[in-house]
């Protein structure tokens, strides 16, 4: 499958400060020992074959219980209630890593899916802020923190990151999760705003 996707995805996870797996690549532990995040995905231009993926949003929770770098992660995912059965089916196998490309290091990490569903998945742009929204099953909201410069947030470029080279750092004021078992509560933690480009 030739596919491509073009937005913007925030994340949100329980680092007290800044998650340092976005500089070590997953060679540093998490703050806490373990990661637990969740991840809201807003394609602003996208296909997968001649399956049009534009304009649908996607909401992701991953736990890993370590080192990101040593894999064995349990992944979910609620793919935007309008997409077609065609644009559900590439989304699954894009945010899963079955697909290949960009997100193909997830086939190796993710050894439990927990389940993707279609959902009402809501990614909001409200000037800085961005918000998060599946029911109340994910509700989240993230904005830049402030750099020296008025106005400019801090920024770490160039890196390997495979996301994205570019993230914009973030925190959460908002950051709740109440599915698949999973009792998050993440306000005021770590926070990441990436632009996407990812392809096969």
């Amino acid at each position: 499958m030739k596919w491509s996707l073009q937005g913007e995805m925030i994340v949100n996870c329980n680092c007290e400060v800044f998650c340092p797996c976005v500089i070590s690549l997953g060679q540093h532990l998490p703050s806490e020992g373990h990661c637990q995040a969740w991840f809201g995905v807003r394609i602003d231009q996208g296909h997968a074959d001649d399956t049009d993926l534009s304009g649908l949003n996607v909401a992701l929770l991953m736990d890993i219980p370590g080192k990101m770098s040593r894999g064995n992660y349990a992944l979910a995912g609620y793919i935007d209630e309008r997409a077609s059965d065609a644009a559900y089916n590439a989304l699954v196998d894009i945010f899963s890593g079955q697909a290949g490309g960009t997100s193909s290091l997830l086939s190796i990490l993710v050894s439990t899916v927990l389940g993707f569903e279609r959902a009402p998945v809501e990614y909001v742009n409200d000037g800085d802020v961005r918000r998060l929204g599946v029911g109340k099953k994910i509700l989240g909201e993230v904005a830049p923190i402030s750099g020296k410069q008025p106005g400019e947030p801090v920024r770490i470029t160039n890196s390997e990151y495979w996301p994205s080279s570019d993230i914009t750092v973030a925190r959460a004021s908002r950051g709740r999760v109440r599915a698949y078992g999973r009792v998050w509560d993440f306000d005021n933690r770590s926070a990441e705003i990436l632009a996407m480009d990812w392809r096969s």
